[in-house]
């Protein structure tokens, strides 16, 4: 049986290792959601974790099986929409419908709080696969383009040019 929980700093570190470990290095080709073939060094640090479990309007919500940390999610309120971001499970565990059961009680949590009109993300253009699951979740491409941002001191691209493209799923309001 899976809990959900929202982070407490006494989290940050394992936060920190569980997202590095999903998005970057040889550990990540476990699960089908790596990055390692496009960026090297780290998805995150502990400071930028921190400063998003002290924030009031974020929240990063765990998944756990007794004491292990299976996946994590940050939502982040901004106006009317709620950006989902920094989501991963385990990649040992990718596949099990963990990461489904974890963005609907995301999503279920953000609708409770802060009633946003909308949920957005930004996901590398490269990634049909990661973008495909979204859609099967409701979400659509937008063909709002960024340019992948540059963060030397903690990732490094592998590829020139890399582009972000945001998803959007609209809450429908039941009259």
């Amino acid at each position: 049986m899976h809990q959900f929980r929202q982070a407490l700093q006494t989290d940050a570190e394992v936060i920190v290792r569980l997202v590095n470990a999903a998005y970057r290095g040889d550990s990540s080709r476990a699960g089908w959601t790596t990055e390692a073939d496009l960026l090297d060094g780290l998805r995150a640090t502990a400071d930028e974790i921190g400063r998003l479990i002290a924030s009031t309007s974020a929240i990063i919500l765990l998944c756990q099986s007794e004491e292990e940390l299976l996946g994590t999610v940050c939502i982040e309120q901004e106006q009317d929409a709620v950006h989902v971001g920094m989501f991963v499970v385990k990649p040992v565990m990718q596949g099990s419908g963990i990461g489904k059961q974890l963005l609907a009680e995301a999503e279920r949590l953000a609708l409770q709080k802060w009633a946003p009109q909308k949920f957005k993300m930004y996901v590398i253009t490269m990634r049909h696969e990661l973008i495909a699951f979204y859609e099967r979740r409701g979400y659509q491409r937008t063909g709002i383009l960024r340019d992948f941002p540059i963060n030397p001191t903690v990732w490094q691209p592998k590829l020139a040019g890399l582009k972000l493209e945001m998803l959007e799923k609209t809450i429908i309001k039941h009259l």
